[in-house]
């Protein structure tokens, strides 16, 4: 079983920065792959950045140049790094585990969620 923990969210203003943290339980890192969902108001739960089985970095379009993944493994902690935020990135921000050989930008395809933590950016 692992359980994973989001906090780090908030409300910003346009431009601002925001640091994600998922701090994930047990063997998580040593077994799964991790990866930061999105889910805004109406929308359907979308993929925003994760690391592939060899480690190279993937992001969604819409946050390339702007947000970075990154982890710290003796911690078992994963971060997001939102810079230059804008109000199109309201949404709750979910990490989440996938196992090895599975599409990485299918939310279907990931065995554990986070609750979420909610980022709001004003304009």
């Amino acid at each position: 079983q692992v359980q994973l923990v989001e906090s780090g969210g908030g409300l910003v203003q346009a431009g601002g920065s925001l640091r994600l943290s998922c701090a994930a339980s047990g063997r998580a890192f040593s077994v799964y792959k991790m990866a930061w969902f999105r889910r805004a108001p109406g929308k359907e739960r979308e993929f925003v950045a994760t690391f592939s089985w060899s480690d190279t970095t993937y992001y969604a379009d819409s946050v390339k140049g702007r947000f970075t993944i990154s982890r710290d493994n003796p911690k078992t902690t994963m971060y997001l790094q939102m810079n230059s935020l804008k109000p199109e990135d309201t949404a709750v921000y979910y990490c989440a585990a996938r196992r090895y050989g599975v599409n990485q930008y299918t939310a279907n395809n990931y065995d554990y969620w986070g609750q979420g933590t909610q980022v709001t950016v004003s304009s």
